[in-house]
């Protein structure tokens, strides 16, 4: 099952819907772990250490640090771009498919938006 770090202005109201749903997911959010604004390159970083995917509603500036992690071959665990026009329980739905139908490594180097049906 894939390990997620929602960055810090993800909405909250998925994460909490997400574990509803699913109690056992790992997934912490920036602010719990001590990286309240932390800049991008950081948050990646710690991400990448972590081995944990990023959700993010971040498409202005996320994006470029990502794929310069890659460019530069660094480990990047993946990042999922969630719309902000996504309703929320289509996007607590989409996440948890990643979730239980993603291999650990399967989204490696990818940055993908979410709408996924």
């Amino acid at each position: 099952m894939l390990r997620f770090v929602a960055d810090e202005n993800f909405n909250n109201n998925i994460v909490r819907g997400v574990l509803r749903r699913q109690p056992r997911l790992d997934i912490v959010r920036i602010q719990d772990i001590g990286l309240s604004g932390a800049d991008d390159p950081t948050v990646l970083e710690w991400a990448a250490k972590e081995g944990r995917v990023l959700l993010t509603h971040d498409v202005a500036t996320i994006t470029h640090y990502a794929y310069e992690r890659v460019e530069a071959g660094l480990f990047m665990p993946g990042v999922f771009e969630v719309s902000f026009d996504i309703p929320i329980g289509r996007a607590i739905e989409d996440i948890l498919l990643l979730a239980e139908c993603s291999l650990g490594s399967e989204w490696e180097g990818q940055i993908h938006y979410l709408l996924l049906r």
